[in-house]
């Protein structure tokens, strides 16, 4: 029995779009792949909470109820189903000095804070501007932090127990050597050649877990000696508890609190906005920006009231779910239940994971991560791009990614605007409607950077009683084109020479006050908007009206 389209219309409305399933068709094989890649994100989930809750100075179980709580609420509510958020090195970084000077409970007050502002941002819209990174830029970033993802493994490769909070990252300590390294580094390659291998025997299980679960199964079959995720610190502990952070509520309190929560939200954004575009374009999926915000503001209020550390994205994680096969909300939901399990019932069980399974899990991550087709790209790109990628990955290792974003958009900004600064020149010709005067046909963008160059392409002394500048092929684009015409014309006419000014668009005939008389209306004037507030009028352009 056929349904009418009303009907098919009607059961649509009333089963609403979550999107849990983004775009998937739902089946019970699709159910399975999403838990188990959410199980396999949870493994790895574990050292990186507490290796990060080390680096900011707190409690394991603080990084871990931050991994919980950060990732079950943006896999319900963000912006990009398949992501995966957490407690992570960029935040933790940042909050170790304020651990430091001021203690734990003035890091939840600034948690809640930094969620305040990613709340706004979501609303304001303020994501969207994301789209202005230019493709170096995310090529840089990815590199860097594929490069930092390798060095945060380094530290596994030390004797447990003797590495210290350096206050910039987990450093010191004594590297192994001898047989415990020679057994570390080739369960490694065992766990990377599983990973390598699985998919072509079978895809039931996801490589990165099969790799885990087959390595952990030798190691405690055989009683290996190597560092076990216990090691590093127990990761038991009961459900997290709502509790208000026990800080004044005060103007001295907000004065500590609001530059690092301005610098964890920012960092914050960035690291989650840019890891969404790359999730996006290895899913095919798109927008989102706004609500991802949303969605990481939410989850670190949530996480500042109940002792958690906050968080962001996970690049590393990400492509660990990403490339497990995760697709939908369900794998990231799973990953922060099989997360809380762990603390509640199955602490004992996951301290016996080796660490070298993970380290593994993370080293084939670098390498799905890097992108080495930008060693190519470098050769074929301008010079200027290739050394934004360079400076991106440089500044992400070295400092963090938060300013190495901030530096490539500046810096490709500076090199557009120098670009098209270098475009602004004029084609001269007599005019055939005005017998005796010179045509200054413009060509190029006046703006900002071009204007002085175009002040400069006019011979006033030379030139006869009639000057026409035609702007057909320009484009007026800021107060400063403005001012640099008013300039012109004050100089022609001060000279007691008479100048034309043609397609200049019709907000160009009301900002312009000093030439207003000396332009011509033509139909085919361009419509196009100069990029100024319309309240600034005559008398700031050089003249009144």
């Amino acid at each position: 029995m056929s349904r009418s389209p009303k009907a098919a219309t009607a059961n649509r409305i009333t089963m609403p779009d979550l999107g849990w399933m983004a775009g998937e068709p739902f089946s019970m094989g699709r159910l399975r792949i999403e838990i188990l890649s959410g199980l396999t994100v949870a493994l790895a989930l574990v050292p990186e909470a507490v290796a990060f809750a080390f680096v900011a100075g707190v409690h394991p179980l603080v990084g871990l109820y931050a991994a919980f709580l950060v990732g079950l609420i943006t896999a319900l509510i963000g912006g990009r189903p398949g992501m995966i958020s957490g407690a992570t090195g960029a935040l933790a970084v940042v909050m170790v000095a304020l651990v430091a000077q001021h203690g734990v409970e003035y890091l939840f007050a600034t948690v809640v804070l930094m969620g305040i502002l990613q709340v706004i941002a979501g609303v304001m819209q303020w994501g969207k501007f994301i789209r202005l990174v230019p493709h170096p830029v995310m090529l840089g970033f990815v590199n860097g932090l594929a490069i930092v993802i390798f060095l945060a493994q380094m530290t596994q490769f030390k004797v447990p127990g003797s590495v210290v909070n350096t206050g910039h990252g987990m450093g010191g300590g004594e590297w192994l050597s001898g047989m415990p390294l020679y057994l570390m580094l080739g369960l490694v390659a065992l766990t990377m050649g599983i990973i390598w291998i699985m998919p072509k025997i079978t895809r039931i299980v996801p490589a990165p877990l099969a790799g885990i679960g087959i390595v952990a199964a030798l190691v405690i079959a055989f009683g290996l000696e190597v560092p076990r995720v216990g090691d590093m610190a127990s990761i038991e502990g009961g459900l997290p508890k709502f509790h208000i952070p026990m800080v004044p509520l005060n103007l001295e309190t907000l004065e500590i609190i609001l530059p690092y929560a301005v610098i964890l939200a920012a960092i914050g954004l960035i690291e989650s906005l840019l890891t969404l575009n790359l999730v996006g374009d290895m899913t095919g999926k798109r927008g989102g920006a706004s609500q991802e915000c949303i969605a990481q503001g939410t989850s670190n209020i949530v996480t500042g009231f109940f002792g958690g550390m906050g968080g962001c994205a996970m690049i590393g994680q990400s492509m660990i779910n990403v490339k497990s096969g995760g697709r939908t909300r369900i794998a990231g939901i799973a990953a922060a239940l099989f997360l809380l399990i762990f603390i509640l019932f199955a602490a004992p069980l996951i301290e016996q994971i080796p660490l070298a399974a993970l380290v593994g899990v993370m080293f084939m991550v670098v390498i799905g991560t890097f992108a080495w087709n930008s060693f190519n790209i470098m050769r074929k790109v301008p010079l200027s791009d290739a050394f934004v990628i360079v400076l991106v990955t440089v500044v992400t290792v070295l400092e963090d990614l938060a300013v190495a974003v901030v530096v490539g958009v500046i810096v490709s900004a500076l090199t557009y605007a120098w670009q098209n600064a270098r475009r602004i020149h004029a084609v001269t010709r007599d005019s055939t409607s005005e017998e005796g005067a010179k045509v200054y046909e413009i060509q190029g963008p006046l703006f900002f950077g071009s204007s002085d160059g175009f002040i400069e392409l006019f011979t006033i002394d030379e030139d006869p009683e009639m000057v026409i500048i035609d702007f057909a092929a320009s484009r007026v684009a800021d107060q400063s084109a403005l001012t640099a015409i008013e300039a012109v014309a004050a100089k022609y006419e001060s000279a007691g020479k008479k100048v034309q000014l043609r397609h200049l668009s019709r907000d160009c005939h009301q900002l312009l006050a000093r030439a207003g008389q000396l332009m011509i209306d033509s139909d085919d004037d361009p419509d196009y908007e100069v990029a100024v507030d319309y309240s600034v009028r005559l008398g700031q352009l050089g003249g009144g009206h």
